[in-house]
């Protein structure tokens, strides 16, 4: 099919293009809400071990305390990101009066390291519960970490917190953006689909070409209205 036949098919169609991109727009204006404000708070840990007091500064042990420490920086990582981390930070938040589940702690919870140290960042619905949240949850990671880590024998690491938590409010997610745009583009796409449908499905014969395709024999042609018109001026 040739670029003017298509271009015949918009010209006739365009309406039934049009509709489907149409009615999702307009119910989309219509119910349109704009998406709930998200937060955001992050802290930093330095984690370490300290060296036995017979070691000296030019002791191996050192070196090891200092490898041993990316270890538990590894672990602590992974327990932040499980359940078991989020439930601890439930429990903690239920015996101050704060009932938080744990899924909507885990849920927002994303914990990172490099080395030593290890970032801790938490993203909630509630600037005010934030920070009661985040508190419980650095309170659990340097007063609890023993549980998580057997190979440490009981003893709990030893972890400085480098940051203050400070709240701060996320800007709306490139997909929420895109979401309308997108349904109507897709609307857009059905809308076309059913215009070549239809222009299949219609048996009207409109050109010279389309009988001459079918192999029967042209006899004459009526010329459009307009070009009537302009042969009498």
């Amino acid at each position: 099919m040739e670029l003017r036949q298509y271009w015949r098919i918009v010209r006739r169609r365009w309406l039934i293009m049009l509709i489907p991109a149409a009615i999702v727009l307009g119910l989309g204006v219509a119910t349109y809400q704009s998406p709930p404000p998200v937060y955001n708070a992050g802290v930093r840990f330095i984690v370490g071990q300290s060296p036995t007091p017979a070691a000296s500064a030019e002791d191996e042990e050192r070196y090891y305390n200092w490898l041993t420490s990316e270890y538990i920086v590894n672990g602590l990582t992974d327990w932040v990101r499980s359940g078991a981390f989020a439930t601890a930070v439930s429990q903690r938040l239920a015996a101050q009066g704060v009932d938080v589940p744990p899924g909507a702690i885990q849920g927002g919870l994303a914990a990172d390291n490099t080395r030593s140290m290890m970032t801790l960042s938490l993203t909630f619905g509630d600037a005010e519960l934030l920070p009661v949240i985040m508190d419980a949850a650095i309170a659990v990671l340097m007063e609890e970490n023993a549980h998580a880590l057997p190979q440490l024998g009981g003893e709990t690491a030893e972890i400085t917190l480098l940051d203050q938590p400070i709240v701060n409010q996320v800007a709306p997610g490139i997909r929420s953006q895109l979401d309308l745009p997108l349904r109507v583009a897709v609307a857009f796409g059905v809308g076309i689909g059913l215009a070549l449908l239809v222009e299949y499905l219609d048996p009207t014969i409109r050109s010279r070409e389309e009988i001459e395709a079918m192999g029967l024999p042209l006899l004459g042609e009526i010329p459009a209205g307009e070009k009537q018109k302009s042969g009498r001026l």
